[in-house]
C-alpha cells in the first residue's frame, strides 16, 4: 500500500513524521511530502521517505524574506499543480491545506483522500469560513478527528456525513523521550529548587497566558516557567509576572526538540490555560514523560482526561478555579504521582502511536476495499 502524506507547509512536523514511522512500522510505504522546515530541527526519517516540494525558492530566501507570504503564495499554486504529474499513491492523506480555499479546486480526486481535522473551525466563524471548511471536508472520502469532540464538531456544525468520519487519536510524543542526545535545560531556568509549573509552547492569546500569570498571584510553593517562542507582545506578560509573589522565568524563543526533555523531566506540572483548541502537541507531550497536567475544558481536553486520567481539568477563563487546582496538586506530591502514572501507561496503551498506525492502515485499506482497488494492498 502506497500513501502520500501532504503537510505542505510543515504545520506539524513532529505529528507528521510520528505518524509516517508508525505507518511504516505497520507495513505501509509512506511518502511524506512537504516542505523543509525552518525554524529548527524535525525528527529523523525511519522507514519512510520525505520529499521537500514545496516552497524551495521561498525557503531558500529565509524567514525574513520582504514580500515572503506573496512569494510563497504563488510558489504554492506552482507546487500544487506539479503534485500531478508525480506517480500516483493508492490514497492521499492530507494533515493541512495551506490555502484552503483554492486547495479544494487543485488537490486530486483521482485516488481515495484522507483529511485530518487538526483544527475544524475558528470561533464564531463567518459564511465564508464555514463554506470553505464544508467543501474542504465534503470532498474527502474520510475525515479523521481526534476526538468524540472533534467528530461532534464536524457532523453538526460543519455537516459531514457522519459515516465518513473516523475518530483516531492523536499519539503521545515518546520519541521525544528517546533522543540520541538531550540538551541540558537553559541557563535561564537553572537552580530551580522546588516544584516547578511549565506552560510550554508558542505563545499566542488564545492560550491563556496572561490569564494563568493572573492564577498566579495566588500560587503557592513553586515557580512558573513560561516557555516558547512569542507570537504576541511580551511586554505585558512580563509586566504581569512582576504582580506574581512566585518566580517566574520566561524563555522566549524557538525550543529544539533537544532541549524539550530536560524541561519535562524537571517539571512537577505542566499547565495549558487554553480559551480555545482541538489538540495540542504539548499534551501529548506530556502524556510520553508522565507529566501531571492542568487544562482547561476546551475540545478535546476534558475528553483527553477522562480516558487517560492524566489531567486535571478547570473551566477556561476561571483564573481562581485554576489557581485552585495548581495549589492542589504543589500540595500534594501523591496526587502527581497518580497522574504521573496515569500517563505512561496511556502513552503506552490508547495513545501509543503503534496503536494509531495500524487503525490509520486499516481505515486505509476500508477505502481501498470500498474503491475496489487493491493495487498495493
Amino acid at each position: 500500500m502506497r500513501v502520500s502524506m501532504l503537510d505542505p507547509s510543515a504545520f506539524t512536523p513532529p505529528y507528521d513524521h510520528a505518524l509516517a514511522r508508525s505507518l511504516a512500522r505497520a507495513g505501509v510505504e509512506v511518502e511524506l511530502i512537504t516542505s523543509r522546515f525552518l525554524y529548527g530541527p524535525v525528527p529523523e526519517t525511519d522507514g519512510y521517505e520525505v520529499t521537500e516540494a514545496f516552497y524551495r525558492r521561498t525557503a531558500a530566501r529565509g524567514l525574513d524574506a520582504p514580500g515572503r507570504r506573496i512569494f510563497k503564495a504563488g510558489e504554492h499554486l506552482l507546487d500544487m499543480a506539479a503534485l500531478w504529474r508525480r506517480p500516483e499513491p493508492d490514497v492521499v492523506h492530507h494533515q493541512w491545506l495551506t490555502m484552503p480555499a483554492i486547495d479544494t479546486h487543485l488537490i486530486s480526486r483521482r485516488r481515495p483522500s484522507v483529511i485530518t481535522a487538526h483544527y475544524i473551525l475558528a470561533p464564531d466563524p463567518s459564511r465564508r469560513q464555514l463554506g470553505i471548511a464544508r467543501r474542504m471536508y465534503g470532498q474527502m472520502d474520510a475525515v479523521i478527528a481526534h476526538s468524540q469532540h472533534g467528530a461532534r464538531r464536524l457532523r453538526e456544525e460543519v455537516g459531514v456525513e457522519p459515516g465518513r468520519i473516523h475518530v483516531i487519536h492523536h499519539g503521545a510524543f515518546d520519541y521525544l523521550t528517546a533522543l540520541p542526545e538531550e540538551k541540558p535545560l537553559p541557563d535561564e531556568l537553572a537552580g530551580a529548587e522546588g516544584p516547578v509549573v511549565l506552560f510550554f509552547g508558542l505563545l499566542r492569546p488564545y492560550k491563556g497566558v496572561d490569564l494563568l500569570l493572573e492564577a498566579f498571584r495566588q500560587v503557592r510553593g513553586a515557580e512558573l516557567w513560561i516557555v516558547g517562542n512569542p507570537r504576541m507582545p511580551v511586554e505585558p506578560l512580563l509586566e504581569a509576572a512582576e504582580l506574581c509573589s512566585a518566580k517566574v522565568r520566561f524563555v522566549t524563543r524557538f525550543i529544539d526538540e533537544d532541549e524539550i526533555p530536560a524541561l519535562f523531566r524537571r517539571a512537577d506540572i505542566a499547565v495549558l490555560p487554553y480559551l480555545d483548541a482541538e489538540h495540542s502537541g504539548v499534551i501529548y507531550t506530556g502524556l510520553a514523560f508522565g507529566t501531571p497536567m492542568v487544562a482547561s475544558s476546551v475540545g478535546g481536553f476534558p475528553e483527553l482526561a477522562g480516558s487517560s486520567g492524566a489531567i486535571r481539568i478547570v473551566e477556561p477563563g476561571d483564573a481562581e478555579a485554576l489557581a485552585t487546582e495548581l495549589n492542589r496538586l504543589i500540595a500534594d506530591p501523591d496526587a502527581r504521582r497518580q497522574l504521573s502514572e496515569a500517563g505512561f501507561e496511556a502513552a503506552a496503551t490508547t495513545y501509543s502511536w503503534d496503536e494509531i498506525g495500524l487503525q490509520t492502515k486499516d481505515l486505509y485499506s476500508s477505502l481501498l476495499g470500498s474503491s475496489g482497488d487493491h493495487d498495493g494492498a
